[in-house]
């Protein structure tokens, strides 16, 4: 004889919660346990939970489900762009979508006038407070990587700077690789004279627009990251510096050559300067002076009017 429905409810919540843990102990594979387990769930929603059990509105779970969907594929693209680092170019419509599908968590109330709030059941129900946590993680690794100084103020896409930056960079790449062509990676550093000759000018240009970017960064920063450029623009920078110096052993000709040569030669000059005047000034206090006669005559002259006077 089959339990009367007000006792088959009651023994729902312990049945599935023992499946569920069966499930569990069995692994990951889909057993018809845990399928049991799930269709148990679903009467037991449908039956109504008493007390503070609520379950979340549609409106709400849909919310949650995009969060989750989103929180996925941002994790898994900066996963795939870590290494070169590409976060900021690669992911930053990702990172858009998660921050405004945060908001609309925030937000968002359910339509029924009984229904609970969103932002509370989601995001302060409990001790954990997942869906705020990983929201901080995304926003504290986005501000650390400085992705906003790469990108334009609507973060819809990156700014020209970087897009000429990034631009050079290929450039400087396919340059090398082109002048490696039918060489061996473990030559020695004097095979190297052609990517150094040939590349002189793109690894130059690439190199001054970096340190300009700089600049400009350090005077109009205001965050507490401002000092430093977009992690993926400081990643290709070191990069190409490393093949440049290191790997190819090329060295960039110093743009102050000029100054630095007409300071120095002042420097050395000073000494004869020095001894010249002062030869000079001892020869100038030797001479003689002569009281010239005419001076000798006009006092005789004087003399002379004084007499007759």
């Amino acid at each position: 004889m089959a339990p009367p429905r007000c006792l088959r409810r009651a023994l729902l919540p312990a049945l599935a919660l023992t499946l569920l843990g069966l499930a569990a102990a069995v692994g990951p594979r889909r057993t018809p346990a845990l399928e049991l387990a799930e269709e148990l769930w679903e009467e037991l929603w449908d039956a109504g939970l008493p007390g503070d059990l609520p379950e979340l509105e549609p409106e709400c779970r849909s919310l949650l489900a995009a969060f989750a969907e989103g929180s996925a594929a941002l994790t898994g693209c900066l996963g795939r762009r870590a290494r070169p680092v590409r976060l900021c170019q690669g992911c930053h419509g990702h990172y858009r979508r998660l921050l405004a599908q945060y908001g609309s968590i925030a937000r968002a109330v359910g339509n029924s006038s009984e229904s609970h709030n969103c932002a509370k059941s989601i995001l302060t129900s409990d001790r954990l407070q997942i869906v705020v946590t990983l929201s901080e993680f995304f926003n504290e690794t986005w501000e650390a990587a400085n992705c906003a100084n790469c990108l334009k103020n609507n973060s819809e896409g990156l700014s020209n700077s970087t897009e000429e930056f990034l631009d050079l960079f290929n450039k400087s790449l396919t340059c090398f690789e082109h002048n490696l062509q039918g060489q061996a990676i473990d030559l020695s550093p004097n095979n190297y004279t052609e990517v150094c000759k040939n590349c002189n000018e793109t690894y130059t240009k690439l190199n001054d627009l970096y340190n300009h970017l700089q600049r400009m960064n350090r005077q109009g920063g205001e965050s507490a990251h401002s000092a430093h450029l977009c992690i993926d623009v400081e990643d290709a920078m070191n990069i190409t510096r490393k093949l440049w110096s290191r790997t190819f052993n090329c060295s960039l000709p110093c743009s102050d050559t000029v100054p630095v040569i007409a300071v120095s030669s002042f420097i050395l000059f000073l000494p004869i300067v020095f001894y010249l005047s002062s030869f000079l000034h001892s020869k100038q206090k030797k001479r003689i002076l002569i009281l010239p006669k005419r001076i000798q005559s006009n006092a005789s002259l004087v003399n002379i009017q004084e007499k007759y006077s």
